[in-house]
């Protein structure tokens, strides 16, 4: 088959056609944004998803990846303010906000980004001193997120986290710091056993004041009862006096025989009780007592008159109902 002149034309205007549409449109990867020339000036940024530009008139010029991407700082040496030397290494999280910006206000953003973030770890690190660098690494990553998001913020970019990785010391000042630490703790260790020591003495004293003064009020309200008793033994030792006192004057004989009963059991009593006699023997009979207290009585009778009641009739006046003993048959000499 043999193609004529204008088959050749319409042929070459479709593969044209064809090389248009495609170097007009554009497909933009999610997570990325491209910017567009015309005639090598930026004119707009295309999102994601399909796109269409004028071919021939504009081109893609920068393709910017706005997710949030990591920086790796390298380790850098760092002279703190009271002059000890350390090293230090970070990592820069960043993400870029406006395509524009970041391709047309800076060049090799990585870089720059990554000068900067270093140049400010010594700036940030040289003012503070060796105990507080690594004592407060938080503060130190908060000044550094601060100072490098405000440097980067006309390129169109946001700084989102800046961290320090590690602070290596000299091993010299290393050790001085453990010896130090050492001295501390060991310090901190005697003050804390003093101080035990002390309070256990304090609580002590005052568990031995309290038991004294607990030990002095038990003694006097021991002290106060046993007075009180005595007082109300007193009283009814008064009252029993007064009564047989005033029973006599009225010429019963009864109440001082009933008194002198009393008193006789009560020193029997305590002959009994005495702790210096294991044995005592005394052929004391129940008649006795009574001829002994109708004794009393007849002297009282004669002392206050005749007008008294008869005393007690005597032991000899009281015959005793007899008994007929009883033998024990297994006992072979009975008691007569």
């Amino acid at each position: 088959m043999v193609l004529g002149g204008f088959d050749i034309v319409v042929i070459a205007l479709v593969v044209f056609v064809i090389l248009v549409l495609f170097a007009g449109i554009k497909t933009v990867p999610q997570g990325y944004q491209y910017t567009v020339e015309r005639f090598g000036r930026y004119t707009r940024t295309l999102g994601p998803g399909l796109n269409i530009i004028t071919p021939f008139i504009e081109r893609v010029g920068a393709r910017m990846n706005v997710m949030e991407q990591v920086l790796d700082v390298p380790t850098q040496e760092v002279i703190t303010r009271d002059n000890a030397s350390v090293s230090a290494d970070a990592v820069a999280f960043y993400q870029i906000l406006n395509a524009a910006q970041a391709a047309y206000q800076v060049s090799n953003l990585e870089n720059a980004i990554l000068n900067l973030t270093m140049t400010n770890i010594r700036s940030v690190m040289g003012s503070m001193d060796l105990d507080e660098l690594l004592s407060n690494r938080d503060a130190i990553n908060d000044r550094l997120l601060r100072v490098v998001d405000d440097a980067v913020q006309p390129w169109g970019i946001k700084v989102t986290r800046v961290e320090i990785k590690d602070i290596q010391p000299p091993r010299d000042l290393v050790d001085a710091m453990a010896r130090q630490m050492k001295a501390e703790r060991e310090k901190r260790a005697q003050v804390l056993e003093a101080e035990g020591s002390r309070n256990a003495q304090i609580l002590r004293a005052e568990g031995a004041k309290q038991s004294a003064i607990l030990q002095a009020e038990g003694q006097r309200e021991s002290a106060f009862r046993n007075a009180e008793a005595r007082e109300r033994l007193a009283e009814a030792e008064a009252k029993a006096t007064k009564m047989v006192s005033e029973a006599i004057a009225a010429g019963d004989v009864q109440a001082i025989n009933y008194f002198v009963a009393q008193k006789y059991t009560e020193a029997l009593t305590a002959i009994g009780s005495a702790t210096n006699s294991k044995v005592v023997l005394m052929p004391i009979e129940a008649s006795s007592i009574i001829g002994s207290l109708s004794g009393i009585g007849a002297i009282a009778k004669e002392v206050f008159g005749n007008d008294t009641p008869p005393a007690a009739p005597t032991p000899r006046q009281v015959q005793a109902p007899r008994t007929t003993p009883q033998v024990n048959p297994f006992n072979q000499n009975p008691e007569r």
